[in-house]
């Protein structure tokens, strides 16, 4: 008897133990867990972890990083003098790959000029070498990544919630995560908006907030036409119709809001190493007729194409749209913030057909001018970088999609220093920077862009603790790094990479001192907030720009 009670304990036990590997496997746990897979998430957990919480990464992803290790090399940052903590470090951990003669393969470290033995970062690098460093700083902290794991966004599906928080969260894979914080470290803003947060898409009114330089934005220079060109198929006839990649309709007054997003591209990696370069390969689904608009924009003189091949080490570029007509796609992104999965890759998969089709059009179209079709000619996708996606980035450039509307909304305003940040918790410093939003017709039967807006908000500026954490009401414990509390143009300065994680770290600093205290995220103690992030070397006062 006292055998068979022995071993019903241990059948027991034995089921116990099963079941509860089953529920792991469906149900994890953490202090802090954080959805996205972007440099700011990265940031956010390393954070955590050094502040001793447990935390795991959930993300859509297979690659970490997203455009910091996606083919935006050719950072973005402004006054470098105001990048600090965990954001700083990632540059630094670049540098020190660099300080590697066999690093350089393609090219010697002395021929590239931003490769400085002495300096203390580096902030020009290739992709595979982000992503390298991310991977590093999650190995070394022991953060687990659910790669591939997509929120379930279906309302009351994807994000459960008791009282005012978060209880957990649900992938479609069935995999559910529980914490006692949440972190939205997507471009998106897929789980704040999941999670009932309010939240906006495209650009205010001036009116709105006060502001000059929201809304519709008429006689843009930059990236600007600047021959006369016709929109019409037959040149002066309306008849005739529309060239392609030109919007019918009214595009609004100068200052006005509207649903409009600004464009997005990829950051292509292209090399002319012949040993490392990949041709263009010509997408299924190419059209030339798409780029009728370039060819009479070539033939009449422009040359705006060889503009933003900006080298990073190795013989490599980050380019970027420049000119009237360019791998930004105007006009196509409007429905990609609120879209479904599949309409995203619907999407994205048009963007890759434009873009790959731009790149083959201009190397390869009879009709381009000789010239023009030899210099891009020589230039291909890099061989050794996005090995597993045919030598294309894995991440579209979503450079502005939902921004949460918090109880403090950052406006041009606070980058001008006319208003105050009485929280700040990192700082920014790059151009209020606006990509064109549509393609329209004058009334001259012209083409015109409208949309792109550079202007410098005057030095570097803090940015407030109120545009990383919802509305009490909404949510107390979950904070949002990317998708933030901003007004279109002020968030054209704010979305840049180093910014995006100097903001995931402050996030998890606040996170852990709300669960180390009982508190809501919006109750947090800005003084001890701010004592801790000053001891992890975020910068949050002014500095003078170098």
């Amino acid at each position: 008897m006292k055998k068979m009670v022995v071993l019903a304990m241990l059948t027991a036990a034995v089921l116990a133990g099963r079941a509860a590997a089953d529920t792991g496997r469906e149900t994890t746990e953490a202090d802090v867990v954080i959805y996205g897979g972007t440099s700011a998430a990265v940031a956010a957990a390393v954070q955590a972890r050094r502040m001793g919480k447990s935390v795991i990464i959930v993300c859509p992803d297979k690659h970490l990083g997203g455009l910091s290790s996606g083919g935006l090399g050719w950072t973005d940052s402004g006054d470098k003098a105001v990048v600090g903590g965990i954001s700083r470090e990632f540059y630094q951990r670049v540098k020190k790959v660099y300080d590697d003669p066999d690093v350089w393969k393609w090219q010697k470290p002395g021929k590239f000029d931003r490769y400085r033995p002495g300096d203390d970062a580096q902030w020009t690098f290739e992709p595979h070498i982000a992503e390298r460093v991310f991977e590093d700083l999650v190995r070394e902290h022991k953060i687990p990544v659910h790669r591939d794991e997509w929120l379930n966004r279906e309302p009351g599906k994807g994000v459960a919630k008791q009282g005012e928080g978060i209880a957990s969260i649900a992938m479609l894979s069935g995999k559910t995560y529980r914490a006692k914080m949440f972190i939205d470290a997507t471009y998106e803003g897929d789980l704040m908006a999941a999670a009932g947060v309010s939240h906006t898409v495209g650009r205010e009114s001036n009116s709105q907030y006060g502001e000059t330089l929201n809304g519709v934005q008429m006689g843009c220079r930059t990236h600007q036409f600047t021959h006369n060109i016709s929109a019409y198929k037959v040149p002066g006839d309306p008849s005739s119709g529309l060239l392609p990649r030109v919007h019918a309709g009214d595009p609004g007054k100068k200052g006005q809001g509207d649903h409009r997003v600004q464009a997005y591209n990829f950051r292509m990696c292209l090399t002319r190493v012949p040993e490392n370069r990949v041709p263009f390969p010509k997408p299924e689904g190419y059209d030339a007729s798409q780029y009728e608009l370039l060819l009479r924009t070539l033939q009449a003189g422009s040359r705006h194409i060889t503009g933003k091949f900006d080298m990073l080490p190795n013989l490599k570029t980050d380019t970027n749209n420049h000119g009237p007509f360019s791998t930004d796609n105007i006009g196509m992104n409007y429905d990609y913030p609120e879209a479904s999965y599949a309409r995203r890759r619907e999407i994205i998969r048009e963007h890759e057909t434009y873009q790959m089709g731009y790149c083959w059009f201009l190397a390869n179209d009879s009709r381009v001018l000789e010239d023009v079709r030899k210099w891009y000619g020589q230039w291909g996708l890099a061989k050794d970088e996005f090995a597993d996606n045919g030598h294309w980035p894995y991440q579209i450039y979503v450079r502005e999609a939902r921004r949460m509307v918090g109880d403090f909304v950052v406006t041009e305003n606070h980058l001008r220093r006319r208003q105050p940040t009485p929280r700040p918790v990192g700082m920014g410093s790059y151009n209020m920077d606006s990509h064109n939003v549509q393609r329209y017709v004058d009334a001259s039967g012209f083409v015109r862009n409208e949309g792109d807006v550079q202007a410098n908000p005057g030095g570097s500026y803090p940015i407030d603790y109120g545009a990383i954490v919802p509305k009490k009401a909404e949510c107390e414990n979950l904070l949002v790094v990317c998708a933030v509390s901003s007004s279109h143009i002020a968030y054209g300065s704010i979305r840049m990479e180093p910014v995006f994680m100097i903001l995931g770290q402050s996030a998890a600093t606040a996170a852990v001192i709300a669960i180390d205290h009982g508190h809501a995220v919006q109750d947090v103690p800005y003084a001890q907030l701010r004592e801790r992030l000053l001891q992890d070397a975020q910068m949050l006062e002014f500095a003078t720009k170098k």
